[in-house]
């Protein structure tokens, strides 16, 4: 069944325009509470945002939505996307709810599911409740409508829960620690956990005003951050995106440290400690021929997925996996949370920075990179560029010229209009000029 709404993190686009409307926003409440109110028992669903202006809306007519079909509702205010998947499980909640476009600008927003086990909804169950907003849903009777409450605690529990998932008995003493909240969901959380493990801590993007998130700041434009980390001799940057379910670090020398490194410190020490699960790592096809090698090297699998954090969370479910990522700095700790976080992943980061005794930038580089080059091409939603024999043809030769020291990812972005064409190869030249056809060819028919 072809999805109208959902792409591959949810519902997302321009606020107040559709889909991202209080008026799709309340029928898709409406429909999500219909499929998950099973039984007789109260039902309810926790309801987490980011900081931007439109939370608001769409946080009352979800919430109309939801009450309108019997379900209680648990409003957290601005908390991470991972916690929302905590709560929905810790909380028995039959489903959670996060207001959020990510990384996106304040003008934009989302909507995404997670099902009472805390993760987030496969692609079957997201065709269901589309079909329910399509064809209608029953309200109940006035003395069966449901309450909606907010939550005072929810903040906290999240906080404990990363706490915990640090190495016992161990501080952060002695370390100085840039936090950027991108002014988004964990502008309080984040550098409260720093600190509460003993780190000194410089905040930065934790004053949020509606629209400043990810504005300037953040792992997406992590360049004050970087300026703060080499100005104020810190040990480490860490720059989460607006709902902090990724993160870009930053080494003592103002360097971006990005997914694929991080994963590669952690899986390997993991390995060393038995405690990755099946030897296996779950990525992306994003993620950099350097990481792959060096997991190759030391023993560990690398399975790759489509891109989507969802689709890593899947495929480490199917085979009983317990960690994965994406280069972008999604990364899933699968023993902590269900969801990426970029909080935990930094946490463990810094647990190796205290044993090790090294700095950032010999500690968190274990691999040199493959050259690779990544550009967007903006086209017009109506038009299917990957469909023209013309864009077949440059990308067939493209993959001709690479030959098997390289390789090609292309792809529509599921959370914008633009054709994402990716490669890489240990000729830059070459890599730059089969990208560069491959997107004239592209902009072309884009519309």
């Amino acid at each position: 069944m072809s999805r109208k709404y959902f792409g591959t993190d949810g519902i997302r686009g321009r606020a107040n325009t559709h889909p991202m409307t209080a008026e799709v926003a309340m029928r898709l409440g409406q429909a999500a509470g219909r499929y998950f109110t099973q039984g007789l028992r109260r039902h309810s669903v926790v309801i987490g945002k980011d900081t931007r202006r439109s939370g608001y809306m769409l946080e009352t007519a979800l919430t109309a939505g939801f009450t309108s079909v019997g379900m209680d509702v648990l409003q957290t205010g601005p908390i991470p996307t991972p916690a929302v998947g905590m709560l929905t499980r810790s909380l028995r909640a039959d489903a959670g709810v996060m207001i959020s476009a990510s990384h996106n600008p304040f003008e934009d927003n989302g909507i995404k599911l997670f099902g009472p086990d805390g993760y987030k909804l496969s692609d079957a169950v997201e065709a269901e409740i589309e079909a329910l907003m399509e064809n209608g849903t029953h309200l109940v009777a006035p003395g069966e409508i449901g309450r909606a409450t907010r939550i005072d605690d929810g903040r906290g529990r999240y906080i404990e829960v990363c706490k915990a998932s640090f190495p016992r008995g161990r501080t952060l003493s002695g370390l100085k620690i840039v936090v950027d909240c991108a002014n988004g969901a964990a502008y309080r959380t984040a550098p409260e956990v720093i600190w509460e493990l003993g780190a000194e801590v410089i905040r930065l993007g934790n004053a949020p005003n509606g629209e400043n998130i990810n504005l300037n700041c953040g792992s997406t434009d992590p360049a004050a951050a970087q300026a703060a980390v080499v100005e104020s001799g810190a040990d480490l940057g860490i720059a989460l995106d607006g709902d902090a379910d990724r993160v870009h670090l930053i080494d003592e020398k103002g360097r971006v440290i990005d997914g694929d490194q991080v994963m590669a410190l952690i899986a390997s020490r993991m390995a060393e400690a038995g405690t990755l699960a099946h030897g296996t790592l779950v990525a992306t096809v994003m993620s950099n021929l350097g990481l792959e090698r060096l997991l190759a090297e030391r023993g560990i699998m690398l399975l790759r997925t489509r891109v989507g954090d969802r689709y890593v969370v899947e495929k480490m479910r199917a085979g009983g996996f317990n960690l994965g990522g994406e280069q972008s700095g999604h990364i899933i700790l699968g023993d902590h949370v269900t969801t990426g976080d970029g909080l935990l992943a930094a946490l463990q980061v810094l647990a190796a920075l205290t044993e090790a005794e090294r700095p950032a930038s010999e500690t968190c580089r274990l691999f040199e990179p493959c050259p690779q080059l990544l550009k967007n091409v903006r086209f017009d939603p109506v038009t299917r560029p990957l469909e023209d024999p013309g864009v077949t043809q440059a990308i067939a030769a493209a993959e001709d010229a690479l030959g098997a020291t390289g390789r090609l990812v292309i792809r529509k972005s599921g959370t914008e209009p633009v054709i994402r064409v990716m490669g890489e190869s240990e000729d830059a030249a070459l890599l730059e000029r089969v990208i560069d056809d491959i997107c004239t060819r592209v902009a072309s028919v884009a519309g």
